[in-house]
C-alpha cells in the first residue's frame, strides 16, 4: 500500500500550483497554452493534479443547490431534491464527467491528423482538461438559484479550446476553427449524455 500512497502523494496537486495554473489559463490563455504544450506530464498527473479537484466544483455546487436551495419547477414552486437522490446523482455525474474528459481527449487525438495535427493522447488530454477550466469554475454558480444563469460564463471554455488546439496538437492555425467546431459538437454530445444519465437519479415530483 505504501507504494500506491507514495504515487498518489507525488501526483497530488499543491493548492498554490493549482491556483496559478487556473488563473493563468483564464487570464493569459494564449501564453499559458505554450507553457502547457511543453510540460512533461502523464494521464495520472493530469487527473490527480487538475481534473479531479476542479471537476468536483460543479458537482458539489449542484448537489448543494438542488438539496438545500432547491430547483424551480414551472407551476410547481421549489422542489428540494432528497439527500439520497442528490448524492447518487452527484456521484454519477462526477464519475461520468471524469470519463467524459478522457473520451473527449480520445476524440481530439483521433481527429488530429484530419486537421494536419500531431497525435498524442497526453497532449489531447491536456487540451480537454485545461480548456474545461472555465466551465468547471462557472459551475460554482449552480449553488445559488439567483446566480445559476451565470453558468453561461462557462462558454469561455470554447475560446480556450480554440486557442489551445493549434498550439498543443500542432494543427495549423487556419484549420483551428474547423477542428474546434468538430470537437465542440462531440463535447456537447458527451456532456449531454452525462447530464441526462445523472438527472435520471433525481426523483422529480410528478
Amino acid at each position: 500500500m505504501s507504494g500506491i500512497e507514495d504515487s498518489i502523494a507525488a501526483h497530488a496537486p499543491s493548492a498554490q500550483g493549482l491556483f496559478a495554473r487556473t488563473k493563468s489559463i483564464i487570464m493569459q490563455p494564449r501564453s499559458e497554452w505554450h507553457v502547457v504544450d511543453g510540460e512533461p506530464t502523464t494521464v495520472a498527473q493530469l487527473y490527480i493534479g487538475y481534473i479531479i479537484p476542479l471537476s468536483v466544483i460543479p458537482v458539489v455546487a449542484g448537489f448543494i443547490g438542488m438539496t438545500v436551495f432547491g430547483i424551480s419547477i414551472p407551476f410547481g414552486g421549489t422542489y428540494r431534491v432528497p439527500i439520497g437522490s442528490g448524492i447518487t446523482s452527484a456521484l454519477m455525474q462526477y464519475a461520468l464527467g471524469l470519463a467524459g474528459v478522457y473520451a473527449l481527449a480520445l476524440i481530439i487525438n483521433a481527429l488530429a491528423p484530419t486537421f494536419a495535427g500531431q497525435k498524442s493522447q497526453v497532449q489531447a488530454l491536456k487540451v480537454a482538461a485545461y480548456s474545461s477550466t472555465a466551465s468547471w469554475l462557472a459551475g460554482i454558480f449552480a449553488l445559488i438559484p439567483g446566480f445559476r444563469w451565470l453558468g453561461v460564463l462557462g462558454v469561455y471554455s470554447l475560446y480556450l479550446l480554440y486557442l489551445g488546439l493549434p498550439i498543443v496538437m500542432k494543427s495549423p492555425t487556419e484549420k483551428a476553427l474547423g477542428y474546434t467546431a468538430v470537437v465542440i459538437v462531440c463535447a456537447i454530445v458527451i456532456f449531454m449524455i452525462v447530464g441526462t444519465v445523472a438527472s435520471r437519479f433525481i426523483g422529480y415530483p410528478a
